[in-house]
């Protein structure tokens, strides 16, 4: 899919609030909106290049949209809104095989329960919750969350339902750069998530983890990388 144009360069300065990071643009700060409420520690370093989109509302009070961080071994997109079209973009293109589909459903009722997709093909139906991730340490493994999400455990739980009732249901996890090798849950950040989602997967949820190739004008699915649940990994080396 296509990101947001023009991006313009400019230099983190600190996060001020969940929302709001300072930034230099051009020798001068200024305010840029980050569409990311997870905490971000690894990329959001002062000094940091980073690429900003101009928000074209003179009332706002950030008139930049923050995009994209660049590490030193790749570039990153930090919007938690893009997962679900960069799925929903690669299932329509049939670059997905494990999920065959000829309707994308987005945000779909099932009970008390809204979820993601709900893709239906020549294989039946299939219930799919995105989720985020941009934490990647200097050995390669992704993680996810990078703080408490009690939102996603309850969504794995909701996914738990689904398979019990005899559906299809799939967590999916969008690495949003290209430099991961392989996923685990982040159980010393969130330990009750980690171990909710070894126990959907062991009851038929499926999980997966796919990165994406990231670049100043594009952001598109790229491949799948192992999910490691059995002796998840410590959360540590510092990020790359």
């Amino acid at each position: 899919m296509n990101l947001p144009q023009p991006l313009i360069p400019a230099r983190f300065v600190r996060r001020d609030n969940r929302f709001r990071a300072t930034v230099e643009v051009e020798g001068e700060e200024a305010w840029a909106h980050v569409p990311n409420s997870g905490r971000l520690h690894d990329l959001f370093i002062p000094g940091r290049p980073i690429y900003l989109h101009p928000a074209g509302h003179s009332r706002r009070k950030t008139p930049y949209d923050l995009q994209l961080v660049r590490m030193p071994r790749a570039l990153v997109s930090i919007d938690a809104r893009l997962p679900n079209p960069i799925f929903a973009e690669a299932v329509t293109a049939g670059r997905l095989p494990e999920f065959p589909c000829h309707t994308v459903r987005p945000e779909v009722r099932y009970g008390e329960s809204r979820l993601d997709f709900r893709l239906e093909g020549p294989e039946g139906v299939c219930w799919v919750e995105t989720k985020s991730v941009t934490l990647v340490n200097d050995q390669g493994m992704a993680y996810f969350p990078d703080a408490p999400t009690a939102r996603g455990t309850r969504h794995l739980r909701e996914l738990l339902q689904l398979a019990r009732a005899g559906h299809r249901a799939a967590v999916v996890f969008i690495i949003q750069r290209e430099d991961a090798k392989a996923f685990a849950p982040a159980a010393q950040v969130d330990p009750e998530f980690a171990q909710t989602l070894a126990q959907v997967a062991a009851a038929g949820v499926e999980v997966r983890a796919y990165t994406c190739q990231v670049t100043l004008q594009t952001i598109t699915l790229q491949r799948a990388v192992p999910v490691i649940l059995e002796e998840v990994p410590k959360l540590e080396g510092p990020p790359r």
